[in-house]
């Protein structure tokens, strides 16, 4: 699957969507999700809480292993996904959809535009 054209993308693979009102979604991309196999298990952020670019602020856990989900930017967590609370395999089935598991406001907009577009993603750490 091609990453969508309208996000940014990590190293570590988490998908930043622009909500359009100072705050962005984000994900883990298909590519993650692919390969950590299916979700049993998310614990995400509070809202509420500060975070710093590349912190760990969130758990996946699948039937092959747990991975840590890190904080593409710096900012404020506003909300979290609570539905993946009984269906964790959201993000299997939706990772660019239903299956987000955080927004944030970012601290510093011109983060996000330091991260990677989809072409970039694709060819580097998505392939």
């Amino acid at each position: 699957m091609a990453s969508p054209s309208d996000l940014r993308y990590t190293e570590s693979h988490e998908w930043v969507r622009d909500n359009g009102d100072g705050t962005v979604t984000v994900g883990i991309t298909d590519h993650a999700q692919e390969a950590l196999g299916e979700l049993v298990y998310a614990e995400l952020p509070q809202p509420g809480r500060s975070v710093s670019k590349g912190e760990a602020v969130a758990v996946v856990e699948s039937t092959k292993a747990a991975s840590d989900v890190y904080a593409p930017l710096d900012g404020e967590v506003v909300a979290a996904n609570d539905a993946l609370g009984d269906a964790p395999q959201t993000v299997n089935t939706a990772p660019f959809g239903d299956g987000w598991l955080f927004r944030m406001k970012p601290a510093d907009a011109g983060q996000l535009a330091a991260l990677m577009g989809a072409d970039a993603y694709d060819a580097g750490p998505g392939a």
